[in-house]
């Protein structure tokens, strides 16, 4: 199924197809607009002349953060979210010979050891981990049994909590409503 969370058909497809890509999106997916983020990939590739793992974690450090600084930049945070992305692609290249997919599947993981296997992995703590096990459940194909209780909440049928509830503009504002109205919560908590 094809993802529509960027708005931008070229970086969609991207995602759509590269599971690094996807993976590095939602590492992306902080402090920006979730579009940005999930943007991101289709132009560290454009910049970089690939995405594949090896090569963005033996990528020069100084020129990577370059490649991030450049207009329009990847991330408001150059520096620190590149030296993010190659963390993440060391790890991928390390433990999964450089093939992200192989997070959720290899030897056929369940719901609960994908999301172990993302906490693992460098700037995915519990939150992101849910969201992205969401997301590959909902929208990707992943079909490990548990994936919905151990995305809880954010893998809930109908609902539009994260990117993982993307799939058009109208999701879209709805996952826009649903975190504006969670802010606006938390503030009056304070």
């Amino acid at each position: 199924m094809p993802l529509h969370i960027t708005g931008d058909p070229a970086a969609d497809e991207l995602l759509s197809t590269d599971p690094l890509a996807l993976i590095i999106g939602m590492l992306l997916d902080q402090q920006i607009t979730m579009e940005a983020a999930f943007a991101g990939p289709a132009e560290i590739r454009d910049r970089v002349g690939a995405l594949e793992a090896p090569a963005i974690a033996s990528y020069d450090p100084e020129a990577f953060v370059e490649v991030f600084r450049q207009t329009p930049s990847v991330h408001r945070f150059p520096g620190s979210m590149a030296a993010r992305v190659q963390s993440l692609c060391t790890a991928i290249t390390d433990e999964w010979d450089g093939d992200a997919a192989a997070i959720w599947t290899r030897g056929e993981p369940d719901g609960p050891e994908v999301l172990r296997r993302l906490k693992a992995l460098p700037g995915f703590g519990d939150q992101k981990a849910k969201i992205f096990l969401a997301l590959l459940g909902k929208q990707y194909g992943y079909a490990g049994g548990g994936w919905r209780a151990a995305s809880a909440p954010y893998g809930d049928e109908d609902s539009h909590r994260s990117v993982a509830d993307i799939t058009s503009a109208e999701s879209l504002a709805k996952v826009r409503e649903f975190k504006k109205a969670m802010k606006a919560a938390a503030k009056q908590k304070d």
